[in-house]
């Protein structure tokens, strides 16, 4: 019964979550709004500089290219380390982008310039700016969070002035 009540509920996220992404892939047909779609690197190794990521985390990053293959994206950054390239490799695979770096430090210089842009674009980033950049965007304060949470999705959705700020989370579960 449990189980069935998890299927069903994973079922209904699942919806809810493509009739989200089809709304934003929507605003830049009408060329009136755009859609920046931030997330973390997924599962990384520990005790490693630089780690690359697990193969929880590999597994983790083909799911949410998966959740993104309808949407129009016109780029994709990511910091410039293997976890968050990694990370965005399926994406880029997938929707045959370029992977352009960004620099952490200066959130706010990359808030202006993916505003300033108006494309539709993903974000990869790490648990102390993926939340706060997703801030800066929606003029909304936004802290860092916690480094064990690895299946937010923010999606910010810029239309005709204002601005929508979603948190989604990601039904991927790691089985290791």
């Amino acid at each position: 019964m449990l189980k069935n009540m998890l299927r069903f509920t994973l079922i209904l996220f699942s919806i809810s979550l493509n009739s989200v992404f089809a709304y934003s892939a929507e605003t830049k047909q009408i060329g009136e709004g755009f859609t920046i779609y931030l997330v973390r690197h997924a599962e990384k190794q520990l005790n490693v500089k630089d780690p690359e990521l697990t193969s929880c985390g590999h597994n983790r990053a083909e799911s949410i290219a998966k959740q993104l293959e309808l949407i129009n994206l016109d780029k994709l950054y990511s910091t410039n380390f293997k976890r968050t390239m990694q990370t965005a490799k399926p994406i880029a695979t997938l929707k045959s982008l370029e992977v352009e770096s960004y620099n952490p430090k200066d959130l706010q210089q990359v808030a202006t310039q993916l505003i300033h842009k108006q494309e539709n674009a993903v974000v990869v980033g790490h648990s102390n700016t993926t939340a706060v950049l997703a801030g800066l965007l929606a003029n909304q304060p936004l802290g860092s969070f916690d480094e064990s949470v690895y299946d937010r999705i923010y999606q910010v959705v810029l239309f005709k002035g204002s601005v929508q700020l979603n948190v989604l989370q990601q039904s991927f579960v790691c089985s290791e």
